[in-house]
């Protein structure tokens, strides 16, 4: 008579991390959306923004466009980043547990590799939108080839070889996931753990979870998030790169070069531009965004928890 039982609080603790999850992710989307816009077009290099810096690039957008083209492709990014960073949260949890009896004396390699999974699995299901997404958001107002997500979606799949189109640059993103999602749950888990470890006056909340655990503070969470976030970023970055010039190459004549695979777009990036001015275009402007994007998500994250009744503490 007890499993039936164990089986409802199981589906309920999921139905409630995808809930916490979705509204994270929507939380830590909309609170960049402007830095991710400027941060595609300096990836994959704009005519009209590649020589520009990230304030002059928000200046000439406004100038250009107007102040609400920095949420240009908002629309679809919500659409995508709530089952996105649903899915990616619930699965960590789900991962984190079943990895927990795999390698018992190493909390380091469970972290990881559970951040690792849910990433990839997140990515995997809602790839496509973040296709439509770029390409949204690569094109300005005095150059619209797409009238919105349906249009995206037709013209792809008719002229650029049917479904798969919604599919290119799927390996590099899948590769540098990896750490990425990796990095930055490990990173965060870590990092909230020490909090609590050495300096729980400062960085914890006078409140504890139902099972006595500690709860970082609104600042801590904060905290903790944007340091993974800078970790993570680092990591993969450079085939972020080149999945975002994948994904836009059949835009423009001039950049079908980049439309041929992984690791010819990689070559082609790295022999033209180098490391700074090509794997690492727009870190700058990654950092800024990747610091308040996982804090935001992270932090939202656990109070969601936190409010849903989901135990977030450690203890020690």
């Amino acid at each position: 008579m007890t499993r039936p039982k164990k089986k409802t609080e199981n589906y309920e603790a999921i139905v409630k991390n995808l809930v916490a999850g979705g509204v994270a992710g929507m939380c830590s989307k909309t609170a960049v959306a402007p830095l991710d816009r400027i941060k595609i077009l300096l990836q994959a290099q704009h005519e009209h923004y590649k020589h520009l810096g990230v304030f002059s690039g928000f200046r000439e957008i406004i100038r250009r466009e107007n102040f609400l083209a920095l949420y240009k492709g908002n629309f679809v990014q919500m659409i995508r980043a709530v089952p996105y960073a649903a899915i990616q949260f619930t699965a960590y949890e789900r991962y984190k547990k079943h990895l927990e009896g795999l390698f018992e004396q190493s909390s380091h390699i469970n972290g990881f590799l559970a951040g690792a999974a849910a990433g990839v699995t997140a990515a995997a299901v809602t790839y496509p939108l973040d296709t439509i997404r770029a390409r949204l958001a690569f094109q300005v107002t005095s150059n619209t080839l797409y009238s919105g997500i349906k249009h995206v979606v037709v013209k792809m799949l008719k002229e650029e070889g049917g479904f798969r189109a919604l599919y290119r640059g799927f390996w590099p993103n899948m590769l540098g996931m990896v750490p990425y999602a990796g990095f930055s749950f490990y990173t965060f888990e870590k990092l909230k753990y020490l909090s609590m470890k050495y300096a729980p006056h400062y960085l914890c909340s006078e409140h504890k979870t139902n099972t006595g655990g500690l709860i970082l503070n609104i600042p801590a969470k904060f905290l903790c998030g944007g340091a993974a976030g800078a970790v993570a970023h680092t990591f993969s970055y450079p085939l972020d790169v080149t999945k975002r010039r994948m994904q836009l190459a059949m835009m423009n004549p001039t950049t079908y070069k980049y439309a041929s695979g992984m690791l010819s777009t990689l070559s082609i990036i790295y022999t033209e531009n180098g490391i700074v001015k090509g794997l690492y275009r727009g870190m700058s402007i990654n950092f800024l965004r990747a610091i308040p994007f996982t804090a935001v998500g992270f932090a939202t994250y656990e109070v969601m928890k936190q409010m849903l009744h989901l135990d977030t503490g450690i203890k020690l």
